[in-house]
């Protein structure tokens, strides 16, 4: 799939597979200078991207990178950022720092990760009740741990 990608500023970078096995694309900050975020400090690093997916039958999905939650605790505020196929605007990763340290966000850096994903548009219908399962109603941890 072709995804057209507009570069908003100079100096953005293309997302970029950092390998032939890999399931998303890094994407990079584009910044005039550094930003240091506090802990618990929230910021939206922009990319300087914007993207137009071909349609609704596809999304494009922000993900944390690996390396900055377990290295930095940089993480995404929002758990994932949801891209919709109408969507034209520039594509923002948003940071929340849960260290106990500051971090530094350097231009150029890699911040998150863009995945394409399928759509389902579901239909949903009201009803008086669901089929049974053996979990039944279980939640949280009705499962066990192990």
């Amino acid at each position: 799939m072709t995804i057209p990608v507009k570069r908003l500023r100079e100096g953005a970078r293309l997302p970029h597979l950092a390998t032939a096995g890999a399931a998303a694309c890094d994407l990079y900050a584009l910044l005039e200078a550094p930003i240091t975020l506090a802990p618990g400090q929230r910021y939206p690093v922009p990319t300087g991207l914007a993207i137009a997916l071909p349609d609704p039958s596809v999304v494009a999905i922000v993900c944390a990178r690996s390396g900055l939650a377990l290295k930095r605790g940089l993480a995404l505020a929002n758990g994932i950022g949801v891209i919709d196929s109408d969507y034209r605007g520039e594509i923002f990763v948003a940071l929340i720092n849960h260290d106990d340290q500051p971090q530094v966000i350097e231009n150029g850096e890699r911040v998150g990760q863009l995945m394409i994903l399928p759509v389902i548009a579901a239909d949903y219908q009201p009803v008086d009740v669901l089929d049974e399962t053996e979990r039944g109603a279980g939640g949280f941890g009705s499962t066990g741990t192990r």
